[in-house]
This record gives structure tokens, C-alpha cells and sequence, in this order.
């Protein structure tokens, strides 16, 4: 049976067809559909249309400057306070010795952290600039929004002022990550303290104001519903309407092994392909969907490449917030 001939989802196709926007209602039916081959069906159909049977990566190093944190996010596994014995915070140099083995074969640096108690916008001033000093080649993508807003805070500025002077030294973009879910309730409980939903829209706004681009990204499978993770498709996609800053949408499943959320649904591998496919047909105006193959493993993100995802992340070198989650 043809999709455009399917007795639920044959509106959605034919609407695809001629261009049509899907509504939040269709993304929510999309979500509970029993007939998951269908829904991903449709998500490959669309990742097609854009770009054939192409895949795009990058070549790149991770690298968490600092574990210390000021919060506590109960799903984070990754934290620890200042006085712990693995607590660590990383400067230039060792930076750039990280970086010197992997030189000549990465484009992109992938830097997020803690929020350090002490580091203003000079401590980043000077590890962007002297970073861009010895690599000039490289991409430098870093800090979450929630970095953004405490840097900020720390400086005494603006968010638009602190990246529009670290945009000077030398970042290039942000990774999008923080956004966990777009809905406050849901952030009360998951990730207290952090940015509120509209902070993160603010921040992603300002970078694409000045001629940053951004990616943005969901965590789901915490304690979220399906009307929720829409809810968030469609900040991201009104966001995108309005500043067309946004290069890549990232939604990774939660990561329940070393960290304090016992009340996690837990994502399924059929729920995190639906969750790639829809990701697609409702992000019309986000370019790229990525499968965040060091969250759901090699074999998972190949299957994405075929259910909606066009993007297989990385090299993703040195990597240690999700595997610190197990």
C-alpha cells in the first residue's frame, strides 16, 4: 500500500506532497501511530527528498573543559563539586595538548562543560583565542545555552554581549545542547536551576542575531509526554521561522545508568527511531537531523540513516559526559 493511500497517514503524505506544513495534532498522531514501519516510512521519504541517499559527519574532538558544576541535574552523571577527587578544569595548554594528536585530521572542536563558580568571559576569551592562535583551521562549537546564561551572569553582561565578544575571540557556533525539554514543569523536576525554556530560546535567538548558527537538540524518555516532546518540535521550528539560525536538530534518548532519575521512562529503540522520523517531517525548516551515535550506539544510528536522520554526528574523539552516564 502506497503511504499517500494509508487510512490514517495518508493526509500527512499528500500534505508533504504539496508542501504543507504538518500541525502540532499531526505531529501528536505521528507520535501514537500503531504503525511504526509507516511513520518512519515517512520520515525516510523526507530525509529523501532533501538529500537523496546521502550522509553527512564531520571530523571532530570532544572536549569537556571542566566537570565542576554549581547545579546538580538529577539526570547528569557527569557533575561534581569542587572538592571532589576526580573535580577537574582544564586551561589552554592542556587544551591544545589534547588537540596536537588530532590536528591534522579534525575540522571541528566540540567543546561543553560544567559551570564553573569562577570563570568569567576572560577564561573563555582567552581558550577560544588561543585555540584559534594555534588551530586556525579548526570549528570551534561550543557552550550550552545554560554555560551561555552563567557566563553572562558571572561577567555582569548581557547574553548578547558575552557572545558577541566571545564570537570575536574565536567561537564559531553553538551545540545546541541544554534544551533537554522545552516545557518548565518538566525541567522542575529533571534539571532544577538550569536555564527556564524561554532562556533558551532567548539565548539560541541572540546567537543567530549575530550571525551565529546554532544547533538544538531534545532530550527525551525522562518523565515527558508525546504532547510534550511536540510541544518542543514546534518552539524549534517557530525559533527557526523567525531567525533561520538553527543547523542541526539533535533528540537523544536519556541515559539512565550512573545517574539519580528513577522515575525515567526509558526510550525503547522502535520509540527513538519514531522519535528521528518525526523529528523529521515536523522540523521542515531545520536542515539536518542528526543520529547521536555515541547516545544510541553505532547500529541504532545506522538504522536512523534509513528512518529520517541524514546526519551521523562524528569522530566524536574523547567524548566523557555520556559515557560518564554509562
Amino acid at each position: 500500500m502506497s503511504l499517500r493511500e494509508h487510512p490514517r497517514l495518508g493526509p500527512l503524505a499528500r500534505a508533504m506532497d504539496s508542501n504543507q506544513r504538518l500541525t502540532r495534532e499531526d505531529g501528536l498522531m505521528l507520535m501514537q501511530d500503531p504503525d511504526l514501519p509507516s511513520v518512519l516510512a515517512l520520515g525516510d521519504s523526507s530525509k529523501r527528498a532533501r538529500y537523496g541517499s546521502e550522509v553527512f559527519f564531520n571530523s571532530n574532538l570532544h572536549i569537556n573543559q571542566t566537570n565542576i558544576c554549581t547545579l546538580a541535574c538529577k539526570f547528569c552523571a557527569f557533575r561534581r563539586g569542587p572538592r571532589a577527587n576526580d573535580a577537574y578544569a582544564l586551561d589552554l595548554n592542556a587544551f591544545i595538548d589534547r588537540i596536537n594528536p588530532f590536528e591534522h585530521i579534525i575540522d571541528e572542536l566540540h567543546t561543553v562543560g560544567g559551570l564553573h563558580p569562577d570563570w568569567d568571559v576572560t577564561y573563555y576569551e582567552h581558550l577560544f583565542s588561543g585555540l584559534k592562535d594555534r588551530f586556525p583551521h579548526i570549528h570551534i562549537k561550543s557552550l550550552s545555552a545554560v554555560e551561555i546564561k552563567h557566563i553572562a551572569e558571572v561577567s555582569g553582561m548581557s547574553t548578547r554581549a558575552l557572545l558577541s565578544r566571545l564570537q570575536n575571540s574565536g567561537l564559531d557556533s553553538l551545540p545546541g545542547g541544554g534544551a533537554e525539554i522545552l516545557d518548565d514543569e518538566v525541567r522542575e523536576l529533571i534539571c532544577y536551576g538550569k536555564e527556564t525554556s524561554d532562556e533558551y530560546i532567548s539565548i539560541h535567538r541572540d546567537a543567530h542575531s549575530i550571525g551565529m548558527p546554532t544547533n538544538c537538540t531534545m532530550l527525551f524518555g525522562t518523565i515527558e509526554t508525546p504532547s510534550q516532546r511536540i510541544a518542543h518540535l514546534c518552539r524549534l521550528r517557530e525559533l527557526q521561522d523567525e531567525t533561520n539560525g538553527f543547523q542541526c536538530f539533535v533528540p537523544y534518548p536519556y541515559l539512565p545508568d550512573n545517574s539519580r532519575l528513577p522515575e525515567a521512562q526509558l526510550a525503547s529503540a522502535n520509540e527513538v527511531l519514531r522519535m528521528i522520523a518525526v523529528s523529521r517531517l515536523m522540523l521542515d525548516n531545520i536542515p539536518h537531523i542528526k543520529a547521536y551515535r555515541m547516545n544510541i550506539g553505532d547500529w541504532l544510528s545506522e538504522l536512523s540513516l534509513h528512518h529520517g536522520a541524514d546526519d551521523f554526528d562524528g569522530t566524536v574523539g574523547h567524548e566523557e559526559i555520556m559515557h560518564e552516564a554509562g
